[in-house]
């Protein structure tokens, strides 16, 4: 995005990529349907963004869910908002719109330059590059770094550039996984039974924040998108006390008192036979009562209508960095100026995920990156005019 914003003013622009071809982690971002962006109001939209919501305001402001939308139908892509909310392009494909990017980018005279891997610089501040088995050295006159966090290593993004970077003095945050999955003790029967199963329509709440939506229990423990959307602050209290509590209502739009009075006419029937019948709770979330409820509350209808309404989970690590689908932490939002340059080295850019902040998924990732490029492409060309 931001090859084809310098590009567009008739400067020359080259773009270096570690991997034989461009845009495999959009690539990968596109295996379900390349979710680009989010509908909602921006007012919902930019707190999805937590302590870098300010960053973002400012961002979205020159680079807004509309503004992506137009830009995609620009090159031929026409989109749709789904039923959830979330912006998809028609053919619901992300190699169509990297093809008619690509074509667009050659247009503007864009060159790619293919497996090369960034190492660093030289002692005269060039570039240097490994390609083929040999040293390559680039000099240009402003370089835009957006090398991502640490999430999907063979995409290109291993993390790899933190120490370069700390070299120059650079403060950069762990890099930490986001939107990831959970690790819960799971007994063998349920793990046996229930693996792979998704657990449809509960509430989920931690650290005072609730949502409805849905997850899937694997072998080692749970993930999914309602599970994502609260991996910040569960993934806090983890590193902070080792463990976290995330709770789930397994009957969302029933509420408890009414809960109470059906758990009351119960009669001589099993649980699991008045569960199935006279509240539907089946399957993984009757399995989920009975592997986190306490023996006792199961024949107290206060007790019992209290564990559905709020039964609690505990999470006692998190999936590998390398499995999330995003991360967190990176270079801190203070060492870059409004242009998104580095303070310390003027004429080098960063943007996307190899910054620390953090995002949902839901289309904000991918908003939030492609906002991140429209604005280091403005600044690069800005800071060049004023040299």
């Amino acid at each position: 995005m931001a090859a084809e914003i310098a590009a567009a003013t008739g400067l020359r622009v080259a773009v270096f990529d570690h991997t034989p071809t461009p845009a495999r982690k959009l690539l990968l971002a596109g295996r379900g349907g390349l979710n680009l962006t989010h509908s909602e109001p921006l007012d919902r939209f930019l707190p999805r963004y937590g302590a870098a919501e300010p960053l973002f305001r400012r961002l979205l402001a020159g680079f807004s869910p509309d503004d992506l939308r137009g830009w995609a139908a620009g090159l031929g892509i026409e989109t749709f908002v789904g039923s959830s909310g979330r912006v998809f392009p028609v053919q619901m494909k992300a190699s169509t719109l990297v093809r008619a990017w690509l074509r667009q980018l050659d247009g503007l005279g864009v060159t790619l330059h293919s497996r090369h891997r960034w190492t660093g610089w030289d002692g005269t501040g060039a570039l240097t590059f490994h390609h083929g088995g040999e040293s390559v050295t680039v000099a240009p006159r402003a370089t835009l770094l957006a090398l991502g966090g640490a999430s999907w290593p063979r995409t290109g993004s291993d993390g790899g550039w933190v120490p370069l970077l700390e070299g120059l003095g650079v403060e950069v945050a762990p890099l930490v996984p986001s939107n990831m999955g959970f690790e819960v003790p799971w007994s063998d029967h349920l793990r046996s039974r229930f693996a792979g199963q998704p657990v449809k329509s509960v509430g989920l709440s931690a650290a005072g924040r609730r949502l409805k939506g849905e997850f899937v229990i694997t072998e080692t423990g749970i993930e999914g998108g309602a599970v994502y959307a609260l991996s910040a602050p569960l993934r806090d209290a983890i590193a902070a006390e080792g463990w976290a509590t995330l709770t789930l209502d397994l009957l969302p739009d029933m509420a408890e008192a009414e809960l109470v009075k059906r758990l009351r006419r119960r009669g001589a029937e099993s649980l699991s036979t008045f569960l199935k019948k006279s509240l539907s709770l089946t399957g993984p979330r009757a399995a989920l009562l009975r592997e986190f409820a306490p023996a006792a509350d199961l024949s107290d209808p206060v007790a019992l209508a209290r564990q559905i309404k709020g039964l609690s989970v505990v999470l006692t690590g998190l999936r590998p960095i390398e499995r999330a689908i995003s991360s967190a932490g990176g270079v801190r939002l203070s060492e870059l100026d409004d242009r998104l340059m580095l303070a310390r080295r003027p004429g080098l850019f960063l943007a996307g995920e190899m910054l620390d902040w953090e995002a949902p998924t839901g289309g904000y990732l991918l908003q939030g990156c492609f906002a991140m490029g429209a604005a280091a492409g403005k600044g690069m060309v800005e800071w060049l005019g004023q040299q």
